[in-house]
C-alpha cells in the first residue's frame, strides 16, 4: 500500500509539473537574456520605504532598459523583508508589500522575477539572535570584533555580521522561502552569501560536531563537516522552492567564485544551480579577463551562463555611480560572445523609484545585444586549444590574458568530457594532478595530442618527478634569485636575441638525449644579497649558458622551466608573452580561428550546430586604470580585420551581425577567410554550413 501511494503521488507531482508548464508563458519557463539585479539593502533607519514605487514608472524604467528579467528584492542584508512576511521581519517603515507589487509589474510587461534572498549576511537576524552568529576557533565573531571599538559617530567600515544555514537560523531561511514560493508568482529564487568555506564555531555548532564524531582540532574535519552543512541547507532549500514552483531557477551565489582550496570546486556546489551566474565586477574586481575563462568553464556544466557585471562606476552598494553607457555596451556584447545572457546590478533608491539615468545606459546596451543574441546566448565553445584551469588564480589569469592577447580561442577542458577536437592542452604551472587526471593526460598525449606547461605544472612534489613525458628530468629548484633566457632561432620572433631578465628563477632541469633546447638559461653571478649585490635591482648574468635550459621541445610537448603565467601576471612584461606564444606555435599550429587584431582585441569562436553555424565574435576597447577602477572611455573603429577559421563543414556563406552585410569567402590552404572592413566595440562573423 505504501508503494502505492508513493507511485500515485509522485504521479501527482508530475502531473502538477505539466500544467503549471503549460498555464506559463513561454517567457517565464526561460532564463532571460536581458537581466537586472536589483539590489536593496536598506537600513532600518531610514522612512517612507517604496513611497514613490509606482508601477508604471517601474515598468517605463523597463522597458528603457530593454529588460526581460530582474532579481527583486525579498529579504536583504540588514534582514528586513519587503513582503508580508510571519516568519521573518518586514521593514519597519515600509507600509505595502513591494514584492508582490515588482511581481505584478514585471509579469504585466512580460519580465521575468527572481527573489532574492540573503543568507550569510543578515543584520536584525543576528542582533536578535547572537547565538546564530558564526564564531571562529577562538570564538570572536568577525563582524563584532571589527566594530567593537567604534563609537556611535565613527565611519561604519564595509562589512556585515555573519550567519551560517544551520540549526534555528536554516529553519528562518526555509521558512522564509516556503511564504515566497508559496504565496508569491515568482519565477525563481536567488540566494546570496552562502559561506561554503566558513567554519562555524558557535555553541550549536560545537555541539553538532561534537555528536557526529567531528575533531574540533582538525582543520580538514571541521571543513569537511560543514561542507555537508552547506549540502543540507541546499538540498532542503530546492526541495522547498520545487514542492511550489518545479519550473523555478536555482541559484546560490559565490557556487561560481573560482577558488582554489575552496569548498565549492570541491563539493561542486555549483550543481545545485539551474543556471551558473559568473557574478563579477570587471572595474575593481580584477579586471576584464576574468569572465572568458569562468564561462568557457561553467559552458561544460550544461545550464545557462548568466555574466553578471553592474551600472556602478566601482562596485555593489554605490549609490550615484555610473559606468558609461559605451562600457556597458562593450561589457554587454562581450558577454554574448562568451556565451552568457547579460546581467548588470543596479541599486533601488529607498523611495522604491527607479533611475531613469541607469536604464537608459542600460538600454543602450540591452538594444543592442536584441540584435545579436540569437548568434551568442548558449552557444557551445568551439576551440582546438585547451586550458587546463588550476583555480590558482595568478597562474590561470595570467596564463590567460597571454592567450587573449594574441586572440588564441580555447576551451576549459578539465570538465570537458569530449577532447577529441582538442589538438593542445595547456597546463598552467599552479597545476596539481590526481590519477585520473594524469591517465587521461597521458592517455591524450600517446594519442597524438600537445601538451604545453610549464614550472611545477606537472611535478609530482613526492617523488620529484614529472608526471608526464618531456624526456627531461627534475634537478632541483633554482639556486639564484632570479636569471635570464637566452632564445635560439626556432622560438626568437620578435624577441631579443641577447640574455632577458626572468624576474623570477627557474626550476632546474636536464634533458635527455634527443630533447631540443628551444632556450638557454644565463644564471647571475650570485643572488642579491646584503653581502653580495651589484647596481640598484638585479645582479647581471654571467657570459655562459647554465646546464638546466628554459625551453624545451620533445613528445611534440613543449616545457617551459620558468612559471611564465605567473610572472606574467605579476610583471606583464611582453617579452615573456612573446617567449610563451612562440613556444607555444612550435606544437599547435592547427587553429580553428585566426584573427589580425591589436592586444586589447579579444575573439571567441561558437558553435550552433541547432543553426547549421558557427559565429566569431570580435571585440576591442581597452581598459584603462583610472584611480581604483578600470575604465573603458573609448570605443574606437578597427580596420581591415582578417578572419580565418578551419572548420569540417563546407560554409555556404558569411555574413556580419547585426548588420547582415555578405563577406566575400577566400580560401587559403585548409582555411577560409573572409575580410571585416570596420566595426566598433563588436561584431560577429556567422559562417552558415
Amino acid at each position: 500500500m505504501k508503494h502505492k501511494i508513493s507511485i500515485l503521488g509522485l504521479l501527482a507531482v508530475l502531473m502538477n509539473i505539466v500544467c503549471v508548464a503549460q498555464t506559463l508563458p513561454e517567457y517565464r519557463l526561460k532564463e532571460g537574456t536581458r537581466q537586472i539585479h536589483l539590489d536593496f539593502h536598506t537600513s532600518g533607519k531610514i522612512e517612507d520605504i517604496g513611497k514613490k514605487f509606482n508601477k508604471k514608472q517601474f515598468q517605463e524604467a523597463l522597458k528603457a532598459g530593454h529588460v526581460n528579467s530582474i532579481n527583486v528584492f525579498a529579504k536583504g542584508h540588514h534582514s528586513w523583508a519587503y513582503y508580508n512576511t510571519k516568519a521573518g521581519m518586514r521593514h519597519p517603515h515600509l507600509d505595502f508589500d513591494l514584492l508582490k507589487a515588482q511581481i505584478e509589474a514585471c509579469h504585466e510587461i512580460g519580465v521575468r522575477v527572481q527573489a532574492y534572498i540573503t543568507v550569510g549576511w543578515s543584520v536584525q537576524d543576528a542582533l536578535k539572535n547572537p547565538e546564530w552568529e558564526t564564531l571562529n576557533k577562538q570564538g570572536k565573531a568577525a563582524f563584532r570584533e571589527a566594530t567593537k571599538n567604534l563609537k556611535p559617530g565613527d565611519r561604519m567600515p564595509w562589512g556585515w555580521p555573519e550567519l551560517s544555514p544551520e540549526g534555528a537560523y536554516l529553519d528562518l531561511i526555509l521558512a522564509q522561502t516556503e511564504e515566497i514560493v508559496r504565496d508569491y508568482d515568482v519565477d525563481g529564487i536567488w540566494y546570496d552569501i552562502i559561506p561554503f568555506d566558513k567554519v562555524n564555531f558557535n555553541e550549536a555548532s560545537k555541539k553538532d560536531m561534537k555528536a557526529n564524531g567531528v575533531d574540533m582540532d582538525d582543520p580538514v574535519a571541521t571543513k569537511e563537516y560543514h561542507a555537508k552543512k552547506m549540502k543540507v541547507f541546499m538540498e532542503k532549500s530546492s526541495q522547498m522552492v520545487k514542492k511550489y514552483k518545479p519550473n523555478a531557477s536555482l541559484f546560490y551565489n559565490w557556487t561560481t567564485h573560482l577558488s582554489a582550496n575552496g569548498n565549492t570546486f570541491k563539493h561542486s556546489f555549483y550543481n545545485y544551480n539551474t543556471k551558473q551566474d559568473l557574478e563579477d565586477l570587471p572595474t575593481t574586481w580584477g579586471g576584464y579577463d576574468i569572465l572568458p575563462m569562468r564561462a568557457k568553464f561553467f559552458a561544460n556544466t550544461g545550464k545557462p551562463l548568466v555574466a553578471m557585471s553592474g551600472k556602478f562606476h566601482t562596485s555593489w552598494g554605490e549609490f550615484g555611480g555610473f559606468k558609461h553607457k559605451d562600457a556597458i555596451l562593450y561589457e554587454a556584447a562581450a558577454m554574448v560572445a562568451f556565451g552568457a545572457s547579460p546581467n548588470f546590478g543596479d541599486q533601488l533608491h529607498p523611495s522604491g523609484e527607479m533611475d531613469m539615468g541607469t536604464y537608459t545606459n542600460i538600454g543602450h546596451a540591452f538594444e543592442y545585444v536584441e540584435k545579436i543574441e540569437d548568434y551568442g546566448i548558449g552557444a557551445e565553445h568551439y576551440a582546438s586549444l585547451g586550458l587546463w584551469m588550476t583555480l590558482n588564480n595568478r597562474a590561470d589569469e595570467g596564463l590567460t590574458r597571454m592567450l587573449l592577447e594574441n586572440q588564441y580561442n580555447f576551451e576549459v577542458v578539465n570538465n570537458l568530457q569530449d577532447w577529441s577536437h582538442i589538438k593542445t592542452i595547456i597546463l598552467p604551472s599552479s597545476a596539481r594532478l590526481n590519477s585520473e587526471d594524469v591517465k587521461r593526460l597521458k592517455t591524450f598525449q600517446t594519442s597524438g595530442g600537445s601538451i604545453v606547461t610549464m614550472g611545477r605544472g606537472t611535478l609530482d612534489f613526492e617523488t620529484e618527478k614529472f608526471l608526464l613525458d618531456f624526456d627531461i628530468d627534475y634537478i632541483g629548484h633554482p639556486e639564484k634569485d632570479n636569471d635570464y633566457t637566452v632564445v635560439k632561432p626556432a622560438i626568437g620572433e620578435g624577441i631579443v636575441p641577447t640574455p632577458f631578465l626572468n624576474y623570477e628563477p627557474a626550476l632546474r632541469v636536464k634533458p635527455k638525449a634527443g630533447t631540443e633546447v628551444l632556450a638557454t638559461i644565463r644564471e647571475p653571478y650570485f643572488s642579491r644579497t646584503l653581502g653580495y649585490f651589484s647596481s640598484h635591482a638585479n645582479t647581471p648574468n654571467k657570459l655562459e649558458d647554465a646546464a638546466h635550459p628554459a625551453v624545451v621541445k620533445s613528445n611534440n610537448s613543449v616545457y617551459f622551466a620558468h612559471a611564465l603565467d605567473n610572472a606574467y601576471f605579476t610583471h606583464g612584461a611582453r617579452i615573456h608573452r612573446d617567449l610563451f606564444i612562440n613556444g607555444l606555435k612550435q606544437v599547435h599550429n592547427s587553429r580553428y580561428l585566426e584573427v589580425d587584431l591589436p592586444s586589447a582585441g579579444r575573439a571567441n569562436l561558437l558553435h550552433q550546430p541547432d543553426k547549421k553555424r558557427y559565429v566569431a565574435h570580435l571585440l576591442y576597447a581597452a581598459a584603462h586604470q583610472r584611480g581604483r577602477a578600470q575604465v573603458i572611455e573609448d570605443l574606437v573603429p578597427i580596420h581591415n580585420t582578417t578572419v580565418k577559421v578551419r572548420l569540417s563543414e563546407k560554409v555556404k556563406k558569411a555574413y556580419l551581425i547585426p548588420s547582415g552585410k555578405p563577406l566575400k569567402i577566400e580560401k587559403e590552404g585548409d582555411a577560409i577567410v573572409v575580410e571585416v572592413e570596420k566595426f566598433t566595440a563588436h561584431t560577429a562573423v556567422v559562417f552558415e554550413y
